[in-house]
């Protein structure tokens, strides 16, 4: 008996470590200089460095960015985020342009009951322009329909963030309504525009 369980001990530890390795090399290529990673706590520091350099350009839209004020606290906003994972309730990804992180995107709220989820991503300010969000969405929407057999996928962005909102637009999203003041972000509140897409929608 007392065998039987150090073997069966050893085979989970060894399918842990599988998994853990598995999850480091996950990574979606989007183009020659840029990937997707799958988060996880070495990139804690990348990632701190990134929202300090655009602390002004990202707090426009982003109501956290004031709460990362050291690269301690995005580890544990990371850590939370791994947590999520395990848990099946997200996937997130840092942007990484060689090394160095650029943004981050993801599949967060995953509800796989009713099979859907919501697209969230920062990037910053030197990185805008390149089509790097949209070729990113594009990548995370097929993993979503393919992979993970979503049904529906939404993205949400401020009324006032015109960039945000042409991604889903440019990606054949439906708008499908607007939430008012949903959102306080810098002392004020923001209306929200709701788009979504249904897997009998995409083009993939």
């Amino acid at each position: 008996m007392f065998v039987c369980g150090k073997i069966f001990y050893r085979k989970h530890h060894l399918l842990k470590q599988f998994r853990t390795l598995l999850n480091l090399l996950m990574t979606i290529s989007i183009d020659k200089d840029v990937c997707l990673e799958l988060t996880s706590a070495r990139h804690a520091d990348a990632l701190y460095d990134a929202v300090d350099n655009n602390r002004e350009h990202l707090s426009e839209f982003l109501p956290w960015v004031s709460n990362m004020q050291s690269a301690s606290d995005f580890l544990q906003y990371v850590q939370r985020c791994e947590l999520l994972y395990r848990q099946r309730e997200e996937v997130s990804f840092v942007i990484m342009a060689g090394e160095v992180a650029i943004g981050r995107i993801g599949l967060h709220y995953m509800n796989l009951q009713n099979k859907n989820a919501s697209i969230g991503y920062w990037l910053t300010k030197d990185a805008e322009g390149k089509g790097i969000i949209t070729k990113s969405c594009e990548k995370l929407i097929a993993y979503g329909f393919r992979e993970l057999g979503l049904h529906r996928i939404e993205i949400k962005a401020a009324v006032d963030n015109v960039r945000s909102r042409a991604i889903p637009q440019k990606l054949h999203f439906k708008k499908e309504g607007v939430l008012r003041e949903a959102e306080l972000v810098g002392g004020r509140f923001l209306d929200i525009v709701v788009f979504s897409l249904l897997r009998s929608e995409w083009g993939g």
